[in-house]
């Protein structure tokens, strides 16, 4: 089983193995290469589609952006991630259309074990110690809004037409259409026609 399939198996894995550091390693530099280029410059947004598992036909990220694999990652249509987008994909993310994400949210779907002689004193086939992980996948749904400073932490569901409040840390699922806020992430209320914007028109 390669460190690959340990990740998506569930099981702990060696983020220093380089056949993981060479996937990161090139997801890295191209995140680095977007985050050096003018916004308006039109090469810019095509870098996303070289190391992502796979995006809509419509996004936008307005950078800067940091990816740990990114072909670990699967995006929907009518995307819109603001600045400081984090996403720690070791396990899979998954994320529907027409999701917006605020200024400094991060995804995280990677986590260590408590016990430290686990977590930094794990002995591998060819005898050298790790920092050992394990992941869990992130499902959100579609037409989502997560707002700005928000966490998302590994193994966690938000479904359809949610909204996550500034500053949440989201370690549960979240239903459909609730607004939800806190730490940790509480669901608070279904969100109805009352919350309605239209008359500032």
């Amino acid at each position: 089983m390669t460190e690959e399939e340990k990740i998506f198996a569930g099981r702990l894995f060696d983020a220093r193995k380089k056949e993981l550091l060479d996937i990161k390693h090139k997801t890295h530099m191209l995140c680095q290469k977007f985050n050096l280029l003018d916004e308006y410059d039109e090469s810019r947004l095509p870098i996303i589609k070289e190391f992502m598992g796979r995006i809509g036909q419509k996004y936008y990220f307005q950078g800067p952006i940091q990816f740990n694999y990114g072909c670990h990652t699967f995006i929907g249509e009518n995307f819109v991630a603001n600045f400081n987008a984090t996403i720690l994909d070791d396990g899979k993310i998954y994320i529907g259309d027409n999701v917006m994400m605020g200024p400094n949210v991060s995804l995280m779907a990677s986590s260590h074990p408590l016990i430290p002689e686990e977590r930094i004193a794990m002995k591998y086939e060819d005898g050298h110690v790790s920092v050992s992980e394990y992941a869990k996948e992130i499902h959100i749904g579609n037409n989502v809004w997560i707002a700005c400073n928000v966490v998302v932490c590994g193994g966690v569901n938000i479904g359809d037409n949610v909204v996550i409040g500034a500053g949440s840390v989201v370690t549960k699922d979240i239903p459909d259409n609730y607004i939800a806020y806190g730490n940790p992430c509480k669901p608070i209320r279904i969100i109805t026609e009352k919350d309605s914007k239209l008359g500032l028109l």
